[in-house]
């Protein structure tokens, strides 16, 4: 068993305050902007940044459902998601760009299977979630860019 690392990064055109509070609204700009290989969304408490306790299920692939509940925390300028259900962390940070954009660059880890299926996990796993958190980013930049 080894850990598996997907990581993403994407300028969006929209100051780092706007683009932070976008990813830790949970019950607004977010749940808004999930792409369609996340289901059964709810807020289970809080909403906003710290504190907030979310359930969603993630559909990596048709056969790949999990279901996720993930505990937010907000150390050093982050906004960390941590799925209690199994290993995966997911941590997003959001830095000034050129002009007023931002960079959010998004990392999440989790322990791997062993043998063949782990090869093909660490190798396949980390693309894929990289298109679903570009489309993310993609939604959040369209609702940001919209309300301004």
């Amino acid at each position: 068993m080894g850990q598996v690392v997907a990581t993403a990064e994407r300028v969006v055109r929209a100051p780092v305050d706007r683009v932070r509070a976008a990813l830790a609204d949970y019950t607004g700009a977010r749940s808004r902007a999930l792409p369609e290989q996340f289901s059964d969304y709810r807020v289970e408490a809080g909403g906003q940044g710290a504190g907030t306790r979310v359930h969603w299920r993630f559909a990596a692939t048709s056969k790949r459902v999990r279901e996720q509940d993930v505990e937010v925390s907000e150390p050093e300028g982050t906004l960390v998601e941590r799925d209690t259900r199994s290993s995966m962390v997911t941590t997003w940070t959001v830095l000034p760009a050129a002009g007023d954009g931002s960079t959010v660059r998004v990392r999440t880890t989790w322990d791997g299977a062993g043998g063949v299926g782990g090869f093909f996990e660490r190798t396949f796993a980390p693309k894929g979630l990289r298109r679903v958190y570009d489309d993310l980013l993609t939604r959040i930049e369209r609702e940001l860019v919209a309300s301004s």
